[in-house]
């Protein structure tokens, strides 16, 4: 398959994905502008909408300032509106939008979010596509506490080749971190993902642990974790605004990946994390599919998320 054929295939999934999204931005432009001329009234509706679409207090009070400026005396039809929208969010967009690169090997990343995120999927989908890229990748099931992550990480394992390290349901993450780098130090491993726990109840427990992985598996690799990524369920809107604050502290994240963006009208919510954190979005997914997660890019999303052509 070919390049062009590809990124058509994903621009799909992606305007697809984001339809919840984007039609529900559209319909409220849509009413809003048609007929009516730009407006105190208008704007001021207009960027509560915005708000509500969970882009932002800031940057919804910048494209309303945007629209106002005097630009439109003839009025303003809802795709020009699109359109100002769409390039507001590529500014705030792009400068985040920046692939995973692999700097060293084993390139070992930890790989944080709450339980239900999409974490565990999120990692074997990865293990995919690198395995497609031809790199030796191993998962590390390090949510101990729960069988079923375990489990999934030992399917993944065997649907995509990459090496899989686990112990039984309780074991210590610690020493399993330690064990699982040295090993891939060994093997000559390329990448490798180390999944954890997301209970966020008790965060003073899920620190000490989180902080213990970290300490042990410096012992053997001292510039691990060479990547921490915070895997988002794009459905809880607002509320993961508070996990990357949370997770950043307890974690360092440097790189976010969001998922189930197909399910949820609330992509919008990307747009404030980047506008607040300035984190690396590194991936998105739209779908349950293993090619359902792609690199992030800039222009595409904010093109798909007010329903513009790409």
């Amino acid at each position: 398959m070919n390049d062009s054929t590809e990124d058509k295939g994903w621009w799909t999934r992606l305007s697809g994905g984001l339809k919840r999204t984007s039609s529900s931005l559209g319909s409220s432009i849509t009413a809003l502008i048609t007929h009516r001329p730009l407006e105190p009234a208008t704007l001021d509706a207009l960027e509560d909408e915005l708000v509500r679409a969970d882009l932002g207090q800031e940057l919804a009070a910048r494209i309303v300032n945007e629209l106002g400026a005097g630009r439109y005396p003839q009025g303003i039809t809802p795709e020009e509106v699109k359109a100002v929208l769409a390039d507001e969010i590529e500014k705030v967009l792009a400068p985040v939008a920046k692939p995973l690169e692999l700097t060293t090997r084993p390139f070992v990343v930890l790989v944080a979010g709450v339980n239900g995120s999409g974490k565990t999927t999120t990692i074997g989908k990865l293990a995919a596509r690198f395995r497609v890229q031809g790199k030796s990748v191993m998962l590390v099931a390090g949510d101990t506490f729960r069988a079923a992550a375990i489990d999934q990480l030992k399917i993944w394992g065997e649907r995509t080749g990459a090496t899989v390290m686990a112990r039984d349901p309780g074991a210590d993450a610690a020493s399993l971190a330690f064990d699982a780098v040295t090993a891939a130090k060994a093997q000559g491993v390329e990448v490798e993902f180390i999944d954890t726990a997301g209970r966020l109840q008790n965060r003073a427990e899920l620190m000490g642990e989180l902080e213990k992985m970290v300490r042990v598996m410096r012992k053997v690799e001292p510039t691990a974790p060479h990547a921490v990524l915070l895997v988002l369920d794009a459905t809880i809107g607002q509320n993961a605004l508070s996990q990357v604050e949370i997770f950043g502290k307890i974690a360092g994240v440097t790189g976010l990946v969001m998922t189930k963006l197909d399910g949820t009208a609330r992509g919008g919510i990307l747009v404030a994390i980047a506008s607040r954190f300035g984190l690396p979005v590194h991936f998105i997914g739209v779908g349950e599919g293993v090619n359902d997660l792609a690199p992030f890019t800039a222009r595409d999303f904010s093109r798909a998320i007010v329903g513009l052509d790409s």
